[in-house]
């Protein structure tokens, strides 16, 4: 399978926002159902790539680094940015979250769950920190020769929102070969299945944080995800990931 879901228009001066609403929702969400991930398109321009990639190396922006062998997460680092948040981060994060929002509630009704989620950011960051998860959670990641990251969830508190975003912001064979983006289905009583996700530069790719929705024979069930980066066979690869729960 490929993921063919794009943008309208390719990235340029127009608002974030507008160009998130720009995409194609109903195919995100038709992707996303049948698939467990879809695509955005080129979203981010080259320079708009080049501006957050260029944060990593200042400190002041982030409230910790990570650095994966010593959790044995892989190989390569990560750092989570401190409020306030760079306003492209910030205007991706809050941008991103309606439409997202929209699917997440369709898919806990599909799978019994009450829980639902506000149509705005800020009321669904207001629950997090009422909780106590207060840490901001989107993260800049950087990955090396030989690096890559082992697969995961993001899950930081009792506060979970389903969905997250990682936009690649290097240029494939380029700056990097290898590097691949990946998800696993773990599917009750059936061997599990992978997804490898080709990204261009500015490109997102959304995916399940930790479980969605399935079709079978017998009704709707709940299938486990997980999330990494295969081994880099050359160059660099700097990833934003936009997760919408805030951390504990």
């Amino acid at each position: 399978m490929t993921v063919m879901t794009r943008a309208r228009s390719a990235p340029a001066a127009r608002p974030i926002a507008v160009r998130v609403a720009a995409l194609d929702w109903a195919t995100i969400g038709s992707e996303l159902d049948a698939y467990g991930c879809a695509t955005t398109g080129p979203l981010l321009s080259g320079g708009e790539c080049k501006t957050v990639t260029a944060y990593y190396p200042q400190d002041d922006k982030f409230r910790s680094k990570v650095i994966m062998t010593r959790h044995g997460f892989g190989r390569g680092e990560y750092k989570y940015f401190a409020y306030p948040l760079p306003e492209s981060v910030a205007a991706l994060r809050s941008a991103l979250y309606p439409p997202l929002a929209d699917i997440a509630n369709r898919w806990n009704e599909a799978m019994g769950i009450e829980i639902r989620y506000p149509g705005e950011h800020s009321a669904y960051l207001k629950r997090c920190h009422k909780a106590g998860q207060t840490k901001p959670t989107p993260l800049l990641l950087q990955y090396g020769e030989g690096d890559y990251n082992c697969l995961h969830q993001d899950i930081y508190g009792e506060n979970v929102f389903p969905l997250q975003v990682a936009f690649l912001l290097s240029e494939p064979g380029a700056d990097f070969t290898g590097g691949e983006f990946m998800l696993t289905e773990q599917r009750s009583r059936m061997q599990s299945r992978a997804e490898v996700v080709p990204l261009r530069q500015g490109e997102g790719v959304i995916f399940p944080v930790h479980h969605r929705p399935v079709r079978g024979t017998r009704g709707t069930y709940r299938v486990i995800m997980r999330h990494g980066v295969s081994r880099l066979r050359s160059g660099h690869r700097h990833t934003l990931g936009v997760i919408f729960h805030d951390a504990a």
